[in-house]
């Protein structure tokens, strides 16, 4: 039986898009300019902005009447009914377990978010487990967050795969777990502060069609 993992956000799903289909509708409601959806986009840091830090700082830049935290609560309840699965997602999976894989998703977040994100794009019905870190009280690039995932997968970790575009997290992490490591990359030169990962490939796409060789 073979295993392989996924991350989620800007793997299996286009996360970017999903924030910037977001940041436009915001600016809209809030009667904002173009130039204010590209500050969001840059203050948002590809996700990684903590969500505390980043919303007190929308908050404070457009003098909004909200609160940060019911800022937050907007966006988390939006946000994944905004982000598309990747191209070739939906139907490659499917593919990939008529192949015999087990599937597997593991990524940091907030759990409530991420089984959203995973529920609304589709996703959640064409894998076979996931481990999200917000319910795991662990996050990547921590060895036990894929080991979970490999088991609510029923599949070994022996021989699995881990695919996605970060380099700690997925790569790094996902070696650390015993797998072999595809890194997605978005268009990015790997930095050579890590180990190189087993393979690179563009997207979800080509990563579905390594795994199917």
């Amino acid at each position: 039986m073979r295993l392989v993992l996924f991350d989620l956000d800007n793997t299996l799903v286009d996360r970017a898009e999903g924030f910037r289909r977001w940041a436009w509708e915001f600016c809209a409601e809030h009667h904002l300019t173009p130039g204010d959806a590209d500050w969001l986009a840059s203050a948002d840091e590809d996700g990684l902005a903590p969500r505390d830090v980043f919303f007190k700082s929308v908050r404070d830049r457009f003098a909004l009447r909200e609160t940060g935290a019911e800022l937050l609560e907007s966006y988390r309840h939006r946000h994944p009914a905004l982000i598309p699965a990747a191209p070739g997602v939906l139907a490659g999976l499917p593919r990939l377990r008529a192949a015999g894989w087990r599937i597997g998703v593991v990524t940091n977040g907030d759990a409530e978010q991420q089984l959203s994100t995973l529920l609304c794009t589709g996703v959640a019905g064409l894998v076979d487990g996931w481990a999200i870190s917000g319910h795991e009280g662990v996050g990547k690039p921590d060895p036990r967050l894929f080991e979970i995932a490999a088991e609510r997968c029923e599949a070994p970790l022996r021989d699995g795969w881990m695919v996605g575009d970060g380099a700690a997290t997925d790569v790094a992490g996902g070696r650390a777990a015993g797998l072999h490591t595809v890194w997605i990359d978005r268009g990015r030169a790997w930095s050579g502060d890590e180990k190189a990962p087993d393979h690179v490939v563009a997207d979800a796409a080509g990563a579905l069609a390594l795994l199917l060789e």
